[in-house]
């Protein structure tokens, strides 16, 4: 199971084309909302006359991004943007550790259909217990099963090697999609009206 990915990029723009600019943003937005698994996007300015504008956009998996990334769609919409100066500079992809929760910093100023800002850190908290918790009793079961008299440095060793990757990989990214409701502040699944 692939976690959400957000991708960021730095793009340089000619000065006097920012009313065209963020009008590219938002085609290009209206564009990426409609592929299936788009969770969001939006762009930062550092200042309001600044040249450098990072964009964002996030997708639920790394197969959902592949599609709007290699979609003619997107092709299109970044080869109209050649009379605007546009300059891309940077791209970052986040996932694994940094994708459990959003980041609140890195959004603060043109912010329209980017995902919800982080949860209190309280209730990252709770997830991240309810998610290690019970990990961390199968893993000291089996190692008391399998290999009980392996000294206690090499047993946390190899305890924390196995679940790492399981709690990045499997275990948190699930939690998070079933507890999102509650993470948002959203009313619970099974409280939410039918819709017609």
């Amino acid at each position: 199971m692939s976690a959400p990915v957000t991708v960021s990029i730095t793009r340089h723009l000619d000065p006097g084309h920012e009313h065209e600019m963020v009008s590219w943003i938002q085609a290009g937005m209206a564009l990426a909302e409609r592929f299936p698994g788009f969770l969001g996007a939006g762009w930062v300015r550092p200042e309001a006359d600044s040249e450098t504008w990072h964009m964002l956009y996030r997708f639920d998996d790394s197969t959902s991004l592949s599609a709007w990334e290699s979609s003619h769609q997107r092709r299109w919409w970044r080869d109209s943007a050649g009379g605007l100066g546009v300059v891309e500079s940077r791209m970052e992809r986040r996932t694994g550790i940094e994708g459990w929760f959003d980041d609140p910093t890195t959004r603060d100023v043109r912010d329209l259909r980017l995902a919800p800002a982080a949860p209190p850190r309280y209730k990252q908290a709770v997830v991240i217990w309810l998610a290690f918790f019970p990990l961390s009793l199968l893993v000291a079961w089996l190692f008391g099963e399998i290999a009980p008299d392996l000294p206690l440095v090499e047993r946390a060793l190899a305890s924390t090697l196995l679940m790492t990757p399981v709690m990045t990989y499997v275990v948190l990214p699930r939690m998070t999609r079933a507890l999102g409701w509650w993470l948002q502040g959203r009313p619970a699944p099974w409280r939410r009206p039918a819709t017609a």
